[in-house]
């Protein structure tokens, strides 16, 4: 289970270190892919299959689901922690989620988001306000 936030600065080179807790999850690698709220997720690659084969399941691909195939797998990437335990952030992603020179890495329960820093304060607060409300609709049923 991924907990908690950090924040750190990208290098030069769009790096951002991997907090040292983690590491461990994604020594087989790591797959980003843009989030439906302007970040980045981040998978393990076994996470990513699982995540993969529920979107895929079912033999008739309609046009929504090509569409979501193209929006999320296109622009996907599968890497590697280099050995200083950093991701390098591709640019087509860092675009999409508008990070700039700081960013938060946030755990998610079974993945992690990465948000520009800005962004992710503003995401906080917003999650936070409807938080209650969410787990007040759900005990309703």
């Amino acid at each position: 289970m991924f907990l908690g936030e950090y924040t750190y600065k990208l290098d030069e080179k769009g790096r951002a270190p991997l907090p040292p807790k983690f590491r461990d999850d994604f020594k087989d690698g790591i797959v980003l892919a843009p989030g439906a709220e302007k970040c980045i997720l981040a998978y393990t690659p076994n996470q990513w299959k699982k995540l993969a084969d529920n979107i895929t399941t079912g033999s008739i691909v309609t046009n929504k689901m090509r569409k979501l195939n193209r929006a999320l797998f296109a622009m996907a990437f599968n890497l590697n922690l280099d050995r200083q335990g950093r991701i390098s952030l591709p640019t087509p992603l860092r675009v999409y989620a508008g990070i700039g020179d700081d960013v938060v890495i946030a755990g998610a329960n079974n993945y992690l988001e990465i948000w520009d820093k800005a962004a992710w304060e503003q995401e906080k607060l917003d999650s936070q306000a409807q938080a209650w409300q969410i787990i007040e609709s759900m005990e309703k049923r």
